[in-house]
């Protein structure tokens, strides 16, 4: 692995630099067999519990944030392997990412990186209302991340890559990473999975638009907010028509999120709406990861598309109704709670 004190054992499998397996007992080809893999970066999280501007907190929340990573714990939950590929910093927020993910049952593939630190964002309860984000990325282990990164190994027995945009933002040479996997798994039969997850701190709209509608022809399943459409080249100012533009391009599905109360899935033969759940939100931060975790595994579990729908609809509902990026997600015992009536108790 360049720039990295990881390897590759015979299996194409990193281990970290005192020879163990950093993805952890079991890794290997047969890890995720019919399951998920995915790459990106997963931070360390400092979140005020305090309402105001971040200089008066007095305490800060340590916890893990990261798009990939809860989908993949997502998908685990609702019974599915997946596998987690990055870089992570030779420091103790690594380890923390590291050991959080694996206690979720994700198959962690991520090498020590020597000379970069693990990522962090910091969380800012600005009003009652509105929360604003910093992020702390440039230079991380994650966005060194590289094509030599990315074997043929990692993608072996999965049925499911799943990149976002977010990856791609981080540097040239991760973007680079995320064109090389698609190729890698495109060429080995894998449905490709792309959530556009626009973040406007990390890069500028015209690089995202350049960068991310290139890739649009080579996912299979497109997710994206109505004002994330744009971002990968759509034009039209109607959500399923905008959608129906990158159809052209060479996906078979679009699934686009328009606010909190509508999700479209649209394809040649036709579209599904999904309405949200009604559900008390505690803290919105990760319903539409939770979203697509929902959808891919009911893919995974060969449910058909007004399913898979219906299952991402109820994974975000009870995502937001706990605090947390991923802590909330559900299991699938826990997907009918969405059925239940406010104030209801499971006895």
């Amino acid at each position: 692995m360049s720039s990295s004190t990881g390897s590759a054992d015979g299996a194409g499998v990193p281990v970290s630099s005192n020879g163990a397996s950093a993805a952890g007992p079991g890794a290997g080809p047969g890890a995720a067999p019919g399951g998920l893999v995915t790459l990106g970066e997963v931070m360390v999280s400092l979140s005020a519990s305090r309402v105001g501007p971040l200089r008066h907190a007095r305490q800060l929340d340590l916890a893990v944030a990261g798009s990939e990573g809860n989908v993949a714990i997502g998908v685990v939950r609702l019974g599915h392997p997946a596998r987690w590929v990055s870089r992570l910093g030779a420091d103790e927020f690594g380890e923390l990412v590291r050991n959080t993910l694996r206690g979720q049952g994700v198959t962690v593939c991520a090498p020590v990186d020597p000379v970069a630190p693990t990522g962090m964002m910091v969380k800012e309860r600005r009003t009652g209302d509105i929360g604003r984000v910093m992020y702390y990325r440039a230079g991380s282990a994650a966005s060194r991340l590289s094509p030599a990164d990315i074997t043929p190994a990692l993608l072996a027995g999965a049925r499911v890559l799943h990149v976002t945009g977010i990856t791609s933002a981080l540097s040239r040479s991760a973007a680079d990473t995320v064109r090389h996997a698609i190729a890698l798994a495109r060429a080995a039969g894998l449905t490709v999975s792309l959530d556009a997850n626009y973040r406007a701190r990390l890069w500028d709209l015209p690089t995202a638009r350049a960068e991310l509608s290139a890739l649009v022809g080579q996912a299979d399943v497109i997710f994206a907010s109505a004002d994330e459409l744009p971002v990968l080249g759509a034009d039209g100012a109607d959500p399923v028509l905008a959608a129906e533009e990158l159809l052209a391009k060479g996906p078979h599905t679009v699934v686009v999120t328009d606010g909190s109360a509508l999700a479209y899935s649209v394809r040649a033969d036709g579209v599904v709406r999904q309405p949200a759940f009604p559900v008390r939100v505690v803290d919105p931060v990760g319903a539409g990861d939770a979203f697509v975790a929902g959808y891919l595994a009911g893919l995974l579990d060969g449910l058909d598309e007004p399913a898979r729908m219906r299952q991402g609809a109820a994974a975000a509902a009870i995502c937001v109704s706990a605090e947390g990026d991923w802590e909330g997600l559900p299991t699938s015992a826990e997907l009918e709670l969405v059925d239940r009536g406010d104030g209801h108790v499971v006895r």
